[in-house]
């Protein structure tokens, strides 16, 4: 859900006028003196001043006593964290999903880690038979899928370690193949994964499907969720550098965005 602001609607100027001082110093990134302050936010400095006497008092800005310099306080902090915990990636992936959906002309879907694995939660369903293999509630392999080699390549968790190591048995035992084989070969999956970013299934999982699956991850850097797109094979580009591969990545890098990475992780 995306906050509109209205515009329309009778505010306290001030306000709005003292907001920007702190958004100079959330910019920053160190504390400033009063003068720079007041220069990025575009109003002389006795002005700025006042306000920040304000922000002192209720915690929400505090100044060093020797440097004179500005700096976010505790209550800055509080209301950030606060902030952060409402972060849903269920929730705010609706738009971008819907966006998504819409440019490639392919239904995508949003999965999360659960209780046993790779678990998709909600689609932007472009209709066609893909729906049938991207359904709400759905569990996918971590080896053969687009979705469980994005978690595979970039999620950390004791128990996917036990499950993937269960699945290579699993293939080893299937195709009478060496399961140091079968590992070898899905490390290069995962090894082309990270450098690219995204990942990729070529039919392995369903004939005929092509599948991505981007990395979305939260103010702390860690991974979240994936963002997952299928498509029939000769119709969807599964090159790295595809159009289709690019608006994918731009989406999970939208929604990540949305879940504070990259202001804060980076």
């Amino acid at each position: 859900m995306v906050t509109k602001v209205a515009t329309d609607r009778q505010g306290i100027q001030s306000v709005e006028v003292g907001f920007r001082l702190l958004k100079v110093l959330a910019a920053t990134n160190r504390p400033m003196m009063l003068r720079d302050i007041a220069k990025g936010a575009g109003m002389p400095a006795a002005k700025a001043h006042r306000y920040m006497v304000s922000f002192l008092r209720i915690g929400i800005v505090e100044q060093d006593s020797s440097s004179g310099r500005y700096d976010l306080g505790a209550y800055a902090l509080e209301l950030g964290l606060s902030g952060l915990g409402r972060l849903d990636p269920v929730r705010l992936s609706g738009p971008i999903l819907e966006t998504l959906c819409e440019e490639i002309h392919e239904t995508v879907a949003l999965a999360v880690w659960g209780t046993h694995g790779a678990t998709i939660v909600r689609i932007a369903d472009a209709g066609g038979p893909i729906t049938i293999t991207l359904r709400a509630g759905t569990t996918l392999p971590l080896c053969k899928s687009a979705t469980g080699r994005a978690f595979a390549t970039f999620y950390r968790s004791p128990y996917l370690k036990k499950l993937l190591d269960d699945e290579l048995k699993e293939i080893a035992e299937s195709s009478k193949t060496a399961v140091t084989t079968v590992r070898r070969q899905l490390e290069k999956n995962l090894t082309e994964i990270r450098e690219h970013g995204i990942a990729r299934a070529t039919g392995s999982l369903t004939p005929g499907i092509n599948g991505f699956s981007a990395p979305v991850y939260d103010h702390t850097g860690n991974m979240v969720a994936a963002i997952t797109s299928l498509g029939a094979i000769g119709e969807f580009d599964v090159e790295w550098e595809s159009a289709t591969a690019k608006a994918m990545i731009a989406a999970a890098k939208a929604l990540s965005h949305r879940l504070g990475y990259g202001e804060i992780a980076e």
